[in-house]
């Protein structure tokens, strides 16, 4: 599912610059707009997409709805393409004669095709990984292996999935035709639906047991409700503090951080206890638990935020980059061939991908002699190399697209019919090392803060609630 996902994701959307550009003809600044609108709304899905799960239906129906979502969504924009109602006719050529513009109605299609899509991915990605996981029984030793060697199937699918997107797909749509391009992501839709609904019968279906969001939110509402309560002086002996005996939850110890929130846990005679202990109303008792596991949430709250700027500046890479490699000379070599501008973005996973298995290997051992730690640096500044070399990236960039322009107007290689914009004749090539090292950055804090959030922000050990905070 995951593959099929990911394979007609990134394939609509690496390639979803040029299309918006080329033929819906719209400018460099909205196309670009729009497609970060795209893949934002996409990953905030993720947390709508897991709330849903855990909390009303499953992980089998989240996926069976928004795999049918998808699909219907990677149609809908591939139709754009092969009907011609349904985008703007072709640019006569010449500044006389301007392109013309998209009509409300095909770009309200467009928009809807958009949407299905992000439904599609807001259930996919956050319940798939779970899904596959729940087919395996981890009391067992055989099951314990298949898990372990369904994560790593599960990742090597997932690149390779892109691998093909980036190249194979996007060649399809940049150099045959669109239509065929976009109808390839959904055909493989397609097939991820039949495949998925043809084991129905033999998944194993856990049940929604709650989203660790709700208790967030109880912890949170029942704090404020109790506001004008003294906290107690002794919070770890009087505080509520109930832990089922099939609970999977850490003993977290008491924390004086935050103790506001205590006052979630503080049993008043308008309370109620059922009969094996629990509360029996948690909008106004919560666990000290609970209020524990609210606490380690905040506390990487900071370092959360920090990461925003950076993902600013990641995400350049992955939209403008592709506009750099339009107005370059994409030739490889003295051949015609050209290599189509969405598919220099491997350079950048190719770069995360090779970077790995070196820094794991070899730097990691060689930096643990020295600093007596198990992963060579502690994971802060794992997080804070990959910021800097972010910085680094963008200088970088900023570099070669000052030279690109100054060659475009110096000595273009031609001029863009569309858009009547030289060409630089500088290489597209020269793109590759601003790529390359924002794979390298994404490598050191992209892994570093998923490896925080695993094992600070969340102390349940529970797939669900790690699976929150990383979407988060």
């Amino acid at each position: 599912m995951r593959v099929f996902e990911k394979l007609g994701s990134t394939g609509t959307l690496s390639n979803l610059l040029v299309y918006l550009t080329t033929v819906f003809h719209m400018k460099t600044i909205t196309a670009t707009t729009l497609v970060n609108i795209f893949s934002g709304t996409t990953n905030i899905a993720t947390l709508a997409g897991a709330f849903l799960c855990d909390t009303y239906f499953g992980r089998y129906r989240t996926l069976a709805f928004a795999s049918v979502a998808s699909f219907l969504g990677m149609v809908a924009i591939a139709l754009t393409a092969a009907i011609s109602k349904l985008h703007p006719p072709q640019c006569a050529g010449g500044k006389q004669d301007p392109c013309p513009a998209v009509t409300p109605w095909q770009m309200t299609f467009l928009l809807c095709g958009l949407g299905l899509v992000v439904i599609g991915g807001g259930g996919i990605r956050p319940c798939n990984l779970a899904f596959g996981a729940d087919q395996f029984n981890p009391q067992t030793e055989s099951g314990r292996k298949g898990i372990t060697s369904f994560f790593n199937w599960y990742y090597f699918t997932s690149t390779l999935a892109m691998v093909i997107s980036l190249t194979v797909v996007v060649y399809v749509q940049s150099d045959i035709s669109w239509a065929w391009g976009l109808a390839i992501p959904a055909f493989l839709m397609l097939c991820s639906c039949v495949l998925f609904f043809a084991g129905s019968r033999i998944y194993v279906k856990v049940q929604p047991d709650g989203s660790p969001l709700t208790s967030v939110v109880q912890v949170t509402v029942a704090a404020v409700k109790k506001r004008k309560l003294e906290p107690p002086e002794q919070p770890r002996l009087s505080l509520f503090n109930h832990v089922p005996a099939r609970s999977i939850n850490s003993n977290l110890p008491y924390t004086d951080q935050f103790r506001f929130l205590d006052k979630a846990a503080i049993l008043t005679t308008d309370d109620q206890i059922m009969s094996d202990g629990a509360s029996a109303t948690p909008w106004r008792l919560c666990s000290l638990q609970q209020v524990e596991e609210v606490k380690c949430l905040l506390r990487v709250i900071p370092i959360w935020a920090s990461a925003l700027l950076y993902y600013v500046s990641l995400i350049q890479q992955q939209t403008y980059a592709v506009f750099q490699a339009l107005q370059s000379n994409r030739r490889l070599g003295n051949t015609t061939f050209k290599i189509p501008a969405a598919s220099y973005a491997i350079f950048s996973m190719l770069g995360l991908t090779i970077w790995i298995p070196i820094y794991d290997r070899l730097i990691v051992p060689w930096l643990a002699k020295y600093t007596r730690k198990e992963g060579g640096i502690t994971i802060l500044q794992k997080m804070g190399a990959g910021m800097a070399l972010g910085v680094a990236t963008t200088l970088v960039s900023g570099m070669v697209e000052g030279r690109r322009r100054e060659l475009a107007g110096r000595s273009p290689a031609g001029v863009d019919p569309r858009s009547e914009v030289s060409i630089s004749s500088l290489s597209a090539f020269w793109l590759v090392p601003q790529l390359t090292l924002a794979g390298i950055s994404e490598a050191f804090t992209v892994i570093a803060q998923i490896e925080l959030y695993y094992k600070h922000a969340v102390p349940r050990k529970h797939e669900k609630h790690r699976r929150v905070s990383i979407v988060c």
